[in-house]
């Protein structure tokens, strides 16, 4: 069949229209906009080098339409739906997250694009959690929770019958796509009338917050969609400036010249009116879930580069055990250990690179080549390290975001929880490890340009 859009316009319609329910559903979005795109205008007419830097890297390019969003599921059969679904806008499965670990029951993971032109041409990404059924203690509840999630459909057929056909046939045309977008909209949006009676609903926002959201509904509605800004600590004054409940502390780690992986804040969740079903479906009820949030997205570490991270982290949040109003400043003091220059970074074997030549190393090249290897270069100024953007997530990040819109109750702690086979069964297919994928993008710019001055390829 000829006539097929590419996936990535598929991807890029579907974040589009996503993006404009969420207007409609949650006003506040559109103030986090307005505030990102304000300070990212500022940052770039203030930063002339991070300017060039963004432009030259096609980083520029994205930034506006840059979104990742976030839903949790409680069954298999929803999971392996919602793969099929995005497979159909060019996004798999990278990366296993264990949040129970941080006293949330679920594990994760993020559906995005993998290759640097689609990312170029629509960076959205969905980080998918499902339930871990298996942490509610209460067997009666345990069984009534998983009566409830068997007996709703998320997904409809027609958007499954797309997605299949998509998959079967390489794609879809204009027609098709735009169903198919209308269609998987509809399990991303808010539905106020739940499932459950009120005694059932108290009894799961009793057992866990999130178990509640993700079992009391028709569908698991998007719970956050997320701008990227350039200067987060600059967002986060913005949004205390027009009086949002920021959270009190970014999750990740503290500001830097050279910002590494991902940063977040995000606004308080809102308080919605919802109807229950049963014998009191006249009588209404409370519930929070879906809240703002906004990111900013540094370096891309290396296995190395992510295993002092952890520690350094660790180092900080272990000393009182939690983000006090001390955290700030431990963070920052243990980050002292982390290399903050560029050029540092990329030798030490920090962080995840692409290359470029300087007018220096173009000239050598020119004349015949220079023996040595990268990190010889970049100390001779014959290449310029460019710094990949880290797109994925942080598993102590996300479930700091999620446990700071649970109403402020006492964090569970879920120990030795960490399952990724099982989630793989459950998701129908194995996850990409995000390390192999910046690690194949990194020696592909290595060959290049050690081909260009004729040195020698090292690992």
């Amino acid at each position: 069949m000829t006539g097929h859009v590419s996936a990535d316009h598929i991807r890029a319609r579907f974040s589009d229209a996503l993006s404009a329910m969420y207007r409609q559903e949650v006003p506040l979005y559109a103030d986090l906009i307005a505030i990102v795109e304000e300070v990212n205008a500022a940052t770039l007419a203030a930063d002339a080098g991070l300017r060039d830097a963004l432009t030259s890297s096609g980083e520029i390019a994205r930034l506006g339409a840059e979104r990742h969003g976030a839903i949790r599921v409680g069954t298999a059969e929803e999971l392996d739906g919602l793969r099929r679904v995005f497979a159909a806008m060019g996004m798999v499965p990278v990366g296993y997250y264990d949040l129970t670990v941080a006293g949330v029951p679920v594990h994760s993971t993020a559906f995005r694009p993998i290759d640097e032109e689609a990312l170029r041409a629509c960076p959205f990404r969905v980080f998918t959690s499902l339930l871990r059924l298996d942490l509610i203690a209460d067997p009666d509840l345990r069984e009534a929770a998983t009566a409830i999630l068997a007996a709703r459909r998320i997904l409809s057929a027609r958007a499954l019958e797309l997605a299949d056909q998509a998959a079967a046939a390489g794609g879809l045309n204009e027609a098709e796509a735009a169903e198919f977008v209308s269609e998987v909209l509809e399990t991303f949006r808010w539905h106020a009338q739940a499932l459950v009676d009120a005694e059932t609903y108290q009894r799961l926002l009793a057992s866990h917050r999130l178990i509640a959201d993700i079992v009391s509904f028709k569908g698991p509605h998007i719970n956050h969609l997320t701008p990227r800004t350039l200067d987060i600590d600059a967002a986060q004054a913005a949004m205390l400036a027009r009086g949002m409940q920021a959270k009190a502390v970014i999750e990740g780690p503290p500001p830097r010249k050279v910002p590494i992986l991902l940063r977040q804040t995000s606004f308080n969740a809102l308080s919605e009116t919802i109807r229950f079903a049963g014998d009191q479906a006249d009588a209404a009820g409370a519930h929070t879930a879906r809240f703002g949030e906004i990111e900013q997205r540094g370096l891309a570490l290396s296995r190395k580069g992510r295993a002092l991270y952890d520690a350094l982290l660790a180092q900080a949040r272990n000393e009182a055990g939690a983000q006090d109003e001390g955290y700030a400043a431990r963070l920052a003091q243990a980050f002292t250990a982390f290399p903050d220059d560029l050029a540092q970074l990329a030798r030490e074997g920090l962080g995840f690179f692409r290359y470029a030549l300087t007018p220096a190393g173009e000239a050598a090249a020119g004349s015949g080549g220079v023996e040595g290897q990268i990190e010889d270069w970049i100390a001779q100024g014959l290449v310029q390290p460019i710094p990949m953007t880290y797109e994925d997530f942080l598993p102590v990040s996300a479930a700091g975001i999620f446990q700071s819109n649970l109403g402020g109750e006492k964090q569970r702690v879920y120990a030795g929880n960490a399952s990724q086979a099982v989630f793989e069964a459950a998701l129908g297919a194995p996850i990409v490890d995000p390390f192999a994928l910046y690690e194949s993008e990194e020696a592909r710019a290595r060959a290049a340009v050690t081909a260009a001055l004729g040195g020698t390829v090292t690992a």
